[in-house]
């Protein structure tokens, strides 16, 4: 039986992202193009959403990843990952993207020349920020890609019979609280060793906290996804559950965040209060989630179904878009939240033209934006109408 709940929080997922980037031109912290103008509340807003958007991500894809598995082999599970992940990755570098980069710097008054002049600095293949070529917000597909092969061992080895059958058996002490609550104690760890050390970059290399953080968060995804004791506790508890993230978000505010100087506050001395914090309050934000999402959301309709489809596209596209549409928006002379509900407004707008009418109905196109295909389909946008033709004739 399908669990429509975890489509749910997914879609949700990256909606809420959509809207975080939405926020990002008009806080203080540094993006690609910004407001004169910033919003105390709105920095507050997407300190903490930041801490738990992208781990709720992480975590969700590990959940898609062991459903995937269960419907395929291994081999054809990691030919559709680099079909739906690294083409969209590639194609999005070098001609969506660089149209981020340059109305960043159109607006910082780096260049005067059109799109048309600026575009070939991309091939120059000079990496940002000294040239043009830049991977933006989809280092997390980036991320993902890199974690689906460094655990090629382990999802071989679950698809193993024995190992299924002994899984199952875990299944039971998922029922205790305190186990799946002891479970934050990994993502605690990680700031406790990696944090101070390695600040959060996205650049793969060198960015340690974040990629054994959202590795793990990966891993735990897949791991609890086919224990149903796992997310019968998090439906049961999820008052609980929401409690304690309220609890760690007061706290997080009253000792760092209310500041807004978070990152220096987190020093040698404060990283295992903040690290205790931060580690428990995404924990428990995800289980909370999750058992609101079982307990009311497990259902589908007309909307699930079409949004489950167009979200992967939706994310490829919107930070371009934002920033593409957030240049002129920034410069209108009205109050941020004005602004903040017509760049919203915009986007969503401008996405879901390109995606109903540019890439839903074709096939090349829904292979770039990484939309499922067909096994025809996808033989057709690889070698064409005619040739798939005969092949199928041959067979």
């Amino acid at each position: 039986m399908r669990q429509y709940y975890i489509d749910w929080v997914r879609v949700l997922a990256f909606l809420l992202l959509i809207f975080f980037h939405c926020c990002m031109p008009f806080v203080q912290f540094n993006w690609e193009i910004k407001n004169t103008e910033f919003s105390p509340f709105l920095d507050r807003l997407v300190i903490w959403l930041h801490q738990w958007r992208l781990p709720l991500l992480f975590f969700v894809s590990g959940i898609g990843v062991n459903y995937s598995l269960n419907k395929r082999s291994l081999l054809s599970f990691y030919g559709e990952r680099f079909v739906r992940l690294f083409i969209p990755l590639v194609f999005s570098m070098f001609f969506t993207i660089p149209l981020q980069v340059y109305f960043e710097r159109l607006q910082r008054g780096q260049i005067k020349a059109g799109y048309l002049e600026f575009y070939p600095s991309v091939w120059k293949m000079v990496p940002y920020p000294e040239g043009t070529l830049t991977w933006s917000h989809m280092w997390f597909i980036v991320y993902l890609f890199t974690f689906t092969l460094l655990l090629f061992p382990v999802f071989g080895i679950y698809k193993l019979n024995f190992i299924k059958s002994a899984k199952k058996k875990l299944d039971r002490w998922c029922k205790n609280l305190i186990v799946v609550l002891m479970t934050a104690t990994a993502l605690i760890a990680c700031y406790y060793v990696l944090y101070l050390k390695w600040p959060e970059q996205g650049s793969l290399l060198d960015d340690w906290f974040v990629f054994i953080f959202s590795i793990t968060l990966y891993f735990l995804g897949f791991f609890f996804a086919d224990l149903r004791s796992f997310f019968e506790t998090c439906e049961h508890h999820r008052k609980l559950f929401l409690v304690s993230a309220v609890v760690c978000i007061g706290a997080q505010f009253f000792f760092f965040w209310g500041h807004l100087e978070w990152r220096k506050l987190a020093s040698p001395d404060s990283i295992y209060l903040y690290g205790a914090l931060n580690g428990l309050l995404i924990w428990t934000t995800i289980l909370t989630i999750f058992g609101f999402a079982k307990h009311h959301l497990n259902f589908s309709n007309p909307f699930l179904v079409y949004a489950s489809e167009a979200v992967y596209p939706f994310y490829i596209l919107h930070q371009t878009v934002i920033v593409a549409t957030g240049y002129y928006v920034t410069q209108w002379h009205l109050p941020i939240f004005p602004k903040l509900v017509i760049l919203l407004v915009l986007c969503f707008v401008f996405i879901w033209q390109l995606y109903h009418w540019l890439i839903r109905p074709f096939i090349m196109t829904r292979l770039l934006f990484g939309v499922k295909i067909g096994k025809r389909e996808a033989v057709v946008a690889m070698i064409g109408p005619k040739a798939a033709s005969d092949t199928s004739k041959l067979s």
